[in-house]
């Protein structure tokens, strides 16, 4: 093997080392996970151009390439928002992120490249209200550990005003959303008796399941059925919704539990294709659905083939 062969594989080699954690802190940002693999080979780009004999910084070594990479791809992500968030404004109807297929419910993930699975679509929903630099910042110390004196680098600020976006990012979210996550097997037993309820047309048994302040986001992207143009709030509304289009099950169609997003969800097939992703947020107590997450866009749902 020549000596610039070994070099080009270890450039490979070390990018391929930190792609996980790289994929897990953009989808955290985005939500998407084409864009997520858009900013990621642009991220490759950056990398390997870097490491060219003829660029402007040479061979020199990096001495941190995985702070070198996810500043690459923090940055790259950023500078993609304002884009994002225009094609989102013209998007049909209420916008969830794209559903990720997770392993088991395994407990609080050790390795930093596996922490996205705690980020909930109930989370990334919340984290949607976050201006770009609060929601950068609470994504790399929240949920990656990243200090504020690390992240003040990766973002060319300055800690104090890293403390900052800190503390207005951890306020907005508490008030979006308390930290609490159902039993697995209570979310899935709440589940069941959702859908048995829907499918059946049982008023009385939505309206017992369902929070008085109870929210559903359903994002068919005008491509698939949705609730309507915004989220429906409010236990009478959402009941009356769901029990207007109640129906028998539909005759093939597959109910499968899997993680999604680090949490319980049915995942709905028809002809073994997805057709949509439910996913409840429940009350403290376990009791109720304060949340329904429905996506059945069928571009958010064709990584979840086979599932």
């Amino acid at each position: 093997m020549s000596e610039a062969t070994a070099h080009d594989d270890g450039v490979t080699a070390e990018f391929t080392a930190q792609r996980e954690l790289l994929f897990s802190i953009v989808y955290a940002m985005v939500g998407s996970v084409a864009d997520t693999e858009d900013l990621l080979q642009e991220t490759w780009l950056a990398w390997a151009a870097r490491h060219r004999p003829d660029s402007a910084e040479g061979l020199a070594e990096i001495a941190n390439p995985r702070a070198y990479l996810v500043r690459v791809a923090v940055n790259r992500a950023l500078a993609r928002q304002a884009a994002i968030r225009r094609r989102r404004e013209l998007y049909i109807g209420p916008w969830l992120p794209e559903p990720l297929a997770t392993g088991p419910d395994q407990g609080p993930a050790e390795d930093p490249a596996v922490r996205a699975e705690e980020v909930s679509l109930a989370m990334l929903v919340v984290l949607e209200t976050l201006t770009p630099l609060e929601r950068v910042v609470f994504v790399l110390n929240e949920v990656f550990g990243y200090p504020h004196p690390e992240i003040a680098v990766i973002l060319d600020r300055s800690p104090a005003a890293v403390r900052q976006l800190a503390h207005r990012a951890r306020q907005r979210v508490r008030a979006g959303r308390p930290r609490f996550r159902a039993d697995p097997g209570v979310r899935r037993a709440v589940t069941e008796r959702f859908l048995a309820a829907v499918w059946g047309g049982d008023m009385d048994a939505l309206l017992r399941l369902l929070a008085p302040d109870v929210t559903l986001w359903a994002d068919g992207g005008g491509k698939a059925p949705a609730a309507g143009p915004r989220p429906l709030h409010g236990r009478a509304l959402v009941a009356r919704l769901l029990a207007r289009r109640a129906g028998r099950r539909p005759g093939g169609m597959d109910v499968r539990f899997r993680q999604v997003n680090g949490d319980p969800a049915a995942l709905l097939f028809s002809a073994d294709s997805p057709v949509a992703v439910l996913l409840l947020e429940l009350t403290p107590d376990g009791e109720q659905v304060c949340g329904v997450y429905a996506v059945t866009n069928p571009d958010k749902l064709t990584r979840l083939q086979g599932s």
